[in-house]
């Protein structure tokens, strides 16, 4: 039997690593400024995402551009592109399937447990490759960050430093791995029911009642 509490758990941390990656996925601040020089006065930080760059003043004032083309940007940043949009649409698909087989609800009617959990053991591995697919290009963009910081060819003022949505977006990969592998275990079936003992070893059956009768009734006539 499905346990319901790990189905609503999962789907409950798979809806939220949803939200923070769709968040992650539109926020400009995957890359800011790294400031390395000796200056104390800091005039304005930039920030780099996947689809704008921001320009934040001291003042407040915070300019944003998209883009100008998607074929001009790098391979990576392409990438990046893809994989988090494809793991947004792969969660969204995984938490309706969640849903629908979540023994909780009364999608697939109630007669049809086997096949419904089925169809949650589908949403929690979908979940789980919707979060490996996020985890990718949030690992590739700080790991390229963090080498171009330390290369001594780059200049100064093209070094970054990771930005506070790649945190997010670390958090909302372990969510859905999380959400995934919750909603896949209390889809499961049991390995082995155990027998009852109690009451069915006691309960004589019919038929060897009716052999005692008979060995009574033949004692009788001896």
């Amino acid at each position: 039997m499905a346990s319901t509490g790990l189905q609503v758990l999962g789907l409950v941390l798979a809806l939220l690593g949803w939200v923070c990656g769709a968040l992650v996925c539109a926020a400009p601040q995957w890359r800011v400024s790294a400031f390395v020089g000796g200056e104390l006065v800091i005039a304005q930080v930039l920030w780099e995402g996947l689809w704008m760059n921001c320009l934040s003043q001291t003042t407040g004032h915070i300019q944003c551009k998209t883009y100008d083309s998607t074929l001009a940007l790098s391979t990576s940043a392409q990438a990046a592109r893809g994989l988090t949009v494809l793991s947004l649409l792969l969660s969204i698909l995984a938490v309706m399937l969640g849903v629908a087989g979540a023994k909780c609800t009364h999608c697939m009617g109630d007669s049809n447990q086997a096949s419904k959990a089925r169809l949650a053991r589908i949403a929690g591995v979908l979940l789980i490759v919707a979060g490996l697919a996020y985890l990718m290009p949030i690992c590739w963009t700080a790991y390229a960050t963090v080498r171009d910081f330390y290369d001594s060819n780059v200049a100064a003022s093209l070094k970054r430093e990771l930005g506070p949505a790649l945190y997010l977006g670390w958090g909302a990969s372990v969510l859905l791995l999380l959400g995934g592998a919750l909603l896949h275990v209390g889809s499961s079936a049991p390995v082995g029911r155990a027998l009852p003992v109690s009451g069915a070893a006691a309960k004589p059956s019919p038929s060897m009642g009716a052999a005692g009768e008979v060995k009574q009734q033949e004692k009788s006539f001896v």
